[in-house]
C-alpha cells in the first residue's frame, strides 16, 4: 500500500510541475535537469512499448501519451521563456543547438525541419491510420469474438471464469484501441505546436535582441535561431521517441515479447534471400563504378550471414528433435502421465497395412466418410449418438486383416481382399460363380471374393456385390447396433435432457429429478436399445415416463409401459404393413408358470425357475423357432404384456435374434399368422 502511495505521488508532482513551469519561471540548472528527466522518460516508454508482451501491457498509454505531451510543451514554454528574457536557456538547449547543427546555422535548421518532417508525415500519420483502424476492426470483431467464446462456454472447452477473462480482455482491447484513435491525436498536436514555437521564437528572438539589447540583425540572428533550433530539436527528439513508441504499440503483434529477437529472426531468418542479396551487392561492386572493395565486403557480410543463419537453422532443428524426444522420454517417466493411458475409446476400428489406403482419403479412399455417415445412420435409426469412432491401423495384424473393439475389447473381427469384391449368393442363384471361399463377416453368410472383371456377370447372375468398404461399414454398423445399450453414457443421457428440456421444458422439470434419477432414466433407455427399440421420440418417452413414475420406479416395468406407448414405432420395425407376419406364441401355462417363479427385490425381479423346466422350455421354444427359420421368417414370439421381459430375459442368451413382443404393443391393423406355440 505503501508502494501505490509513493507512485501516486509520484506522478501527481510529474503532473503539478509541469502546470508549475506554465507559470512560474525556472532556472537553467533546473530545465536542464527536467530536459533530461523528459528525453529519459521517452527512451523508457519506447523500449517498454518494444519489450511488452501484451498491447494490454501498456493499457493506460493513452494516457501516459497525455501526461508527456502536457509536460514537453510546458518545457518548450520555459525554455522559450529563458531564450527570450536572458537568452540562456542552459547547457542542454545551447548544446543540441550546436552540436546536432555542427555549429552552423543552415546545417541546424535543415536538421530541425527533416526531424519535424519525419515524426508529423512520417510516424505521426502512419501511426494515426494504423490507430484508426485498429480500432475500427477491433470494435467490428467485437461481437464474433463474444460469439466464439460462448461457443467454446457451451462446448465445455472451457469454463465460466475463464469465459469472463477472455470477455474482460475483449473489452479492455477495444477500450484501449479506442482510446489510441484518438490520444494520436495528441502526438500530432505536438508536432504543429512545437513547428508554431519554432517560429515565435525565432521572430521574437529577433525582435529582442535587435530592440531590446541593441544587438545587429546578424548576431541577434544567429544567436536566438540557433538556441531556438538546439530548443526544438531537445523537444522534437522526445516527442519523435513517443511517436515512434505509439506507432510500435499499434502496429506490434501480441505475444512479441523479445521484440529484437523476433525482428532479427524474421528479417534474417532466410539463408536463401541472404545469399541472394549477397550476390546482388557484390554483384553491384564489380560490374559498376561503385566502390568495389565496400560493395564487395558488404555482399560477402551477407553471405557469410546467411551461411551462419543456415548451420543455426540446421543446430536449431537437430536440438529441437532431441529436445522432443527427450521431453517425449520424460514424458514417459512420470507416473502422473499413466493416466493418459488409462483413456478407453468406445469404438476402435483397427486394420493392417493392407487397408490403409481405404482409409486414406489422398488415396480415394472413403472409410471415413461411410464412418461418418454410419453416425448419421445410426441417429436416425435408433435416435441416441454414436461416440467417436477410433481408426487406427495396427501393424501386428494382417495386411488384410481388421478388428472392432468395444470399450478397449475386442468384439469381432474380419478379413478382405483388397480390389477384390464379395459375391453373396440370395438363394435363388442357379450359375455359381468361381472365386474365392469365404464368410460375409457381420452375419457369417457364405460367400466367394471375386475380381473386377467378374463383378458384371456376378451381378447379372443374381449375385449380391458389395465393395471392401461396405463389407467392413456394415460389420461396423451391425456391431454398434448389437452394443449400442452399452455405450449410451449418462454423459449422453444428460445431453438428451438437455435438448429436450429447450423445447418441452416442463415434462423434464416434472420428470427429472423429481421422480427420476439420470440413472434411471438411462437403465430405461438402455433396455430399449438393447432390443431394438429407437428411442428418438424421447418426448413419448418422458411423458409415459411422467405418467408412470409415480407409482413405480421399477426400470424394468416402466420399460414395459414406454414399449407400448411407441406400439407405433414397435410395430414398423417388425410388422411390415399389407403383410402377414408369421410368429410363435407362448402357452397361457408356461405363462403362469414364469410368473409364479418371479421374485421381487429391492434390486429388481428374477426367475427362480426350475434348470430342467428352464431347459424344456429352452427346447420346446428353438423347436417353434425352426418351423419360423424354414419359412424364412424373422424370430419372433408374441407374449402377454406382463411376461414378456421376464421371457426375453430368460431366453436372450441362447437366443440373440429372437424377437420378444407383447400383445400390447402390436398395432390394431398388424396381420399376425401364427404358426406355432412354445408347449413343454
Amino acid at each position: 500500500m505503501g508502494k501505490l502511495k509513493i507512485a501516486d505521488l509520484g506522478v501527481a508532482i510529474y503532473i503539478l510541475a509541469a502546470f508549475i513551469m506554465l507559470i512560474v519561471p525556472i532556472p537553467s540548472w533546473l530545465l536542464d535537469l527536467l530536459l533530461a528527466v523528459n528525453i529519459s522518460v521517452a527512451f523508457l516508454i519506447m523500449f517498454v512499448c518494444m519489450f511488452s508482451k501484451e498491447v494490454l501491457e501498456m493499457s493506460n498509454f493513452p494516457t501516459i501519451l497525455l501526461f508527456t505531451t502536457i509536460f514537453r510543451i510546458s518545457l518548450n514554454v520555459s525554455s522559450t521563456r529563458l531564450i527570450l528574457t536572458t537568452g540562456n536557456p542552459g547547457n542542454v538547449v545551447e548544446t543540441f543547438g550546436s552540436f546536432v547543427g555542427s555549429g552552423n546555422l543552415v546545417v541546424g535548421v535543415i536538421v530541425f525541419i527533416i526531424l519535424v518532417l519525419i515524426q508529423f508525415i512520417v510516424i505521426n500519420k502512419g501511426s494515426e491510420r494504423v490507430a484508426e483502424v485498429t480500432a475500427r476492426f477491433t470494435l467490428d470483431a467485437m461481437p464474433g469474438k463474444q460469439m466464439a467464446i460462448d461457443a467454446d462456454l457451451n462446448t465445455g472447452a472451457i469454463n465460466d471464469a475463464e469465459a469472463k477473462v477472455r470477455r474482460e480482455k475483449i473489452q479492455k482491447e477495444a477500450a484501449f484501441f479506442g482510446s489510441m484513435d484518438g490520444a494520436v491525436k495528441y502526438v500530432k498536436g505536438d508536432a504543429i505546436a512545437g513547428l508554431i514555437i519554432t517560429v515565435i521564437n525565432v521572430v521574437g528572438g529577433i525582435v529582442m535582441g535587435v530592440v531590446m539589447r541593441g544587438e545587429d540583425m546578424s548576431t541577434a540572428l544567429s544567436q536566438y535561431t540557433m538556441l531556438t533550433i538546439g530548443d526544438g530539436l531537445v523537444s522534437q527528439i522526445p516527442s519523435l521517441l513517443i511517436s515512434l513508441s505509439t506507432g510500435i504499440l499499434v502496429t506490434k503483434e501480441s505475444g512479441s515479447a523479445d521484440f529484437g529477437n523476433v525482428l532479427v529472426k524474421q528479417l534474417f531468418g532466410i539463408p536463401k534471400a541472404l545469399y541472394i542479396v549477397g550476390a546482388v551487392i557484390a554483384g553491384l561492386g564489380i560490374v559498376t563504378p561503385l566502390n568495389l572493395v565496400l560493395f564487395v565486403v558488404l555482399g560477402a557480410m551477407f553471405i557469410v550471414a546467411g551461411r551462419v543463419m543456415q548451420t543455426t537453422i540446421e543446430t536449431g532443428a537437430i536440438e529441437q528433435e532431441t529436445e522432443a524426444e527427450e521431453q517425449e522420454a520424460q514424458e514417459i517417466r512420470q507416473p502422473e502421465n499413466v493416466t493418459s493411458l488409462l483413456q478407453v475409446d468406445p469404438i476402435e476400428l483397427e486394420f493392417g497395412y493392407g487397408i490403409i489406403p481405404l482409409a486414406n482419403v489422398s488415396q480415394g479412399g472413403d472409410l471415413l466418410d461411410r464412418v461418418v455417415m454410419i453416425r448419421r445412420q445410426i441417429a436416425l435409426e435408433l435416435g441416441t449418438v454414436v461416440p467417436i469412432i477410433r481408426l487406427r491401423d495396427n501393424i501386428q495384424l494382417n495386411p488384410n486383416q481388421y478388428i472392432i473393439k468395444i470399450k478397449g475389447i475386442q468384439v469381432s473381427e474380419g478379413e478382405i481382399l483388397f480390389d477384390h469384391y464379395m459375391a453373396m449368393n440370395p438363394g435363388y442363384v442357379e450359375e455359381e460363380i468361381t472365386g474365392i471361399p469365404t464368410f460375409e463377416p457381420s452375419f457369417h453368410l457364405p460367400a466367394v471374393w471375386i475380381t473386377e472383371g467378374q463383378r458384371e456377370r456376378a451381378e447379372s447372375l443374381g449375385y449380391t456385390v458389395v465393395d471392401p468398404p461396405s463389407i467392413i461399414a456394415t460389420h461396423l454398423t451391425e456391431i454398434i447396433r448389437q452394443h449400442i445399450a452399452e455405450l449410451l453414457t449418462r454423459q449422453d443421457v444428460q445431453s438428451l435432457v438437455t435438448n429436450l428440456k429447450e423445447s418441452n421444458p416442463s415434462v423434464v422439470e416434472e420428470l427429472y429429478p423429481k421422480l427420476l434419477s439420470l440413472g434411471e432414466i438411462q437403465k430405461i433407455l438402455q433396455n430399449l436399445l438393447k432390443e431394438g427399440i429407437s428411442i428418438r421420440d424421447l418426448l413419448t418417452i418422458f411423458e409415459t415416463l411422467a405418467d408412470y413414475a409415480p407409482t413405480t420406479r421399477d426400470t424394468d416395468i416402466l420399460t414395459e409401459y414406454v414399449r407400448q406407448a411407441l406400439k407405433r414405432s414397435v410395430s414398423s420395425k417388425f410388422f411390415p404393413q399389407n403383410e402377414t407376419t408369421s410368429v410363435v406364441t407362448l402357452d397361457p401355462k408356461i405363462e403362469q408358470e414364469i410368473m409364479a417363479s418371479v421374485k421381487q427385490t429391492e434390486q429388481g425381479a428374477y426367475l427362480t425357475l426350475d434348470p430342467d423346466r428352464t431347459k424344456a422350455i429352452i427346447n420346446a421354444t428353438g423347436k417353434e423357432l425352426k418351423k419360423l427359420e424354414n419359412l424364412g421368417k424373422n424370430q419372433i414370439i408374441i407374449t402377454s404384456p406382463i411376461v414378456r421381459m421376464y421371457f426375453k430375459r430368460l431366453t436372450e442368451e441362447y437366443f440373440k435374434d429372437l424377437v420378444v413382443v407383447s400383445y400390447n404393443e402390436i398395432e390394431s391393423n398388424v396381420e399376425l399368422q401364427s404358426v406355432g406355440m412354445v408347449t413343454a
